[in-house]
């Protein structure tokens, strides 16, 4: 017959192929000697000459006991022959055989009888050098103990992936006896696990021989509810001729760390959440804002929708009480925030609109809520859950079609008051919420509570005091002889407060008219006050037919009285009889002067100190106004600004007038858009009196 080349190493061998030399049997080098019934040698392999030394032509025919064996054991051998020939019973044993270069070499040996068909009895000798096969041995005891007894769980799969053998550490990682495993596929052990994945590495590693080291694998097993992390390693299996057996994998069980892990990063996400909301929540002192930056921060890193309600008793200004336990509860929706998907967006809609009154039963959750001051947790929402979070039948519909697994609602509590309540609902998030969820949102609501509270109760002295601010500011005047005026007033914007700005047109004796405008300084209700003191001191000081100086000493003395209260003011008399205008300023920003022609210039008067000061004179100056010509009166909000310094900002105001002539009221508006930044902390007056012919 003709050599077999080896086929190549791969999985799949077909049968009949030739191995290539190195694999056990060549290790073992095991000999094979055929005796006949006489004890002679009539069979000789080359694996036999390698042994002993011996070659077939020195061996073929020599009494195998002369030859092969020691004088003092001949005796021995012979009797062992014998009962293997005569009784049929193998042998097996180390024996020491005399190697050709005498010396004697032991060999592990198994003798055993053959029959042929004319009935001739042979012994067949066996055999192979023990030093070899006592190595070998080891090597696989040891393995096989390492195996058995290692804490990482151990596989071995053939070329087709089916499992041979499991270690008992795997078997208690999958919770399956070895039984279970052998014969069958990953996806038969583990079927909640990524089986294709799981495959198509293996194959990779059994396809290019390259290790896949400490590849991180989640998935639940059969009948358990929580994940288990596992680090696995894939290792191609191959015997020393390279000749591919297979694979194995070694799996560690990591749940512990991952579960470490994930409660360290979830503790770390939680404490960003309240860093963030601690910068994000309560920016303003606008009620509307401040909910709406409570849901946003909220969504989507802990729910899906977040709303945020008040109850309506708590915006008249006085102290809420929460509903008694079995009574309905009444809310305004502030904000509402959904994370962008479908069904956030679709939960979203069953939600109150903000701004929208809704009463709610008692068996609301959102009432038992507030009505408990404790938070509500719904894990798992049922069917028949989705009525007791949602306020009537079509938004329970709504929900149920957006997927709503999960709900939780927390209590807005400040200073010892229910204010209302942060709702949460899960549509798309895994995981439902848990009680960690609820301390977190609890947490969050807590801080914004406070912030809620703030804006509540400043909106209630900012609307009391634009409220008695305006009542103290003049109707809309008569229209003085000489002059047409516009006006605007213009309180702070939302992050701001109601001030002390005010404007007058008085009119006089003999046709004559005073234009004021003043400034007290600070916010609130003392300086809206202290500005109607002012202004009605100025009314009267106005009938008394004082020169301007004298109308600003009066008025300091006023200031002076009301304690430590200090206020800028302007004040003119304008005689349109002979078109002269006497004006006197108490620490004012200068007015305008536009004359037709020429440029806008700003009025170089005595700048006085401020009224409340005192002490300080006040110089009155008288310059003469032609038709045509307009003073622009204003307060300092219309011009200061933190980023840009008053010089600047003048400037600015004189180029805004160095424009086309529009009429009065247009050029109120003008001023207001382009020097009023939107959300201005101050509030502002303005007054533009235009000489009109006689």
């Amino acid at each position: 017959m003709g050599t077999t080349d080896a086929a190549p190493p791969g999985p799949g061998r077909a049968e009949g192929e030739a191995y290539a030399p190195g694999g056990l049997l060549d290790v073992l080098s095991v000999a094979a000697v055929l005796l006949d019934q006489d004890g002679r040698i009539v069979l000789w392999s080359p694996q036999a000459e390698a042994l002993l030394g011996w070659t077939a032509e020195e061996a073929l025919g020599q009494y195998a006991a002369r030859l092969l064996v020691a004088e003092e054991d001949v005796h021995l051998v012979l009797n062992l022959f014998a009962t293997v020939m005569g009784e049929g019973e193998s042998w097996a044993g180390v024996f020491p055989v005399r190697h050709k270069d005498g010396r004697p070499r032991p060999v592990e040996l198994r003798n055993v009888r053959l029959q042929d068909r004319e009935g001739k009895y042979f012994a067949l000798g066996i055999a192979t050098d023990r030093e070899v096969l006592r190595h070998i041995e080891r090597d696989l005891a040891l393995s096989l103990r390492l195996v058995a007894q290692s804490p990482i769980g151990v596989a071995v799969f053939d070329p087709e992936l089916r499992y041979v053998m499991v270690n008992p550490a795997l078997e208690r990682i999958h919770g399956l006896p070895a039984e279970a495993h052998i014969g069958r596929q990953v996806r038969d052990v583990l079927p909640l696990v990524d089986a294709d994945a799981v495959e198509a590495a293996m194959r990779g590693v059994l396809e290019t021989g390259t290790p896949l080291l400490d590849q991180f694998v989640v998935g639940r097993l059969a009948g358990e509810e929580d994940e288990r992390a596992r680090l696995v390693s894939y290792y191609r299996l191959e015997d020393p001729a390279g000749h591919i057996l297979g694979l194995a994998a070694s799996v560690v069980d990591v749940t512990d760390r991952h579960r470490a892990g994930l409660a360290a990063a979830e503790a770390r996400r939680r404490l960003k959440m309240i860093a963030d909301a601690t910068v994000a929540v309560g920016t303003t002192l606008d009620l509307d804002q401040t909910a709406r930056e409570l849901a946003e921060v909220v969504v989507p890193e802990l729910a899906d929708v977040a709303a945020v309600d008040i109850l309506d008793t708590v915006l008249d200004g006085n102290r809420s009480s929460s509903p008694p336990a079995g009574q309905p509860a009444v809310f305004r929706a502030l904000a509402v925030a959904a994370a962008d998907d479908l069904g956030a967006r679709e939960a979203a809609r069953a939600a109150d609109p903000p701004g929208q009154i809704a009463k709610y039963d008692a068996d609301r959750l959102v009432t038992q809520c507030v009505s408990t001051a404790r938070p509500v947790l719904l894990p798992r929402v049922g069917t028949r859950d989705l009525l007791r979070v949602a306020r009537d039948e079509p938004s329970a519909a709504l929900l149920a079609r957006a997927g709503l697994h999960s709900y939780a609602a927390v209590p807005l509590i400040a200073r010892g008051e229910v204010l209302g309540v942060l709702d949460l609902k899960r549509t798309d998030h895994n995981r439902p919420f848990t009680e960690d969820d609820v301390v977190l949102a609890g947490e969050l609501a807590a801080r914004a509570a406070v912030c809620i509270d703030n804006a509540r109760w400043y909106q209630r002295e900012r609307a009391t005091a634009l409220t008695l601010q305006r009542s103290l500011l003049p109707e809309r005047p008569e229209k003085p002889s000489g002059l047409e005026v516009a006006y605007r007033y213009q309180p702070a914007g939302a992050a701001g407060q109601v001030g002390g700005d005010w404007f007058d047109v008085i009119p006089l004796d003999e046709a004559r008219s005073a234009l004021v405008v003043g400034d007290v300084m600070g916010s609130g209700i003392t300086a809206a006050a202290a500005m109607g003191q002012l202004r009605t001191a100025g009314r009267t000081l106005a009938g008394l037919d004082l020169d301007p100086a004298q109308v600003l000493r009066h008025l300091d003395r006023a200031a002076i009285g009301l304690g430590q209260m200090i206020a800028t003011c302007f004040y003119a008399v304008y005689d349109p009889r002979d078109g002269t205008c006497c004006a006197a300023t108490a620490g004012h920003l200068p007015p305008v002067l536009l004359r037709p022609g020429r440029r806008p210039g700003l009025l170089e008067l005595p700048s006085g100190a401020p009224l409340g000061v005192g002490g300080v004179p006040f110089e009155s100056v008288s310059m003469a106004l032609a038709p045509g010509d307009r003073l622009v009166l204003y307060t300092d909000g219309l011009v200061e600004t933190r980023d840009a310094g008053i010089d600047e900002r003048l400037r600015a105001l004189t180029e805004v007038l160095d424009t086309e002539r529009l009429p009065l009221e247009d050029t109120c508006d003008l001023l207001l858009s382009s020097l009023r930044e939107g959300n201005a902390e101050d509030d502002v007056a303005v007054l533009i009196a235009e000489v009109t012919p006689a």
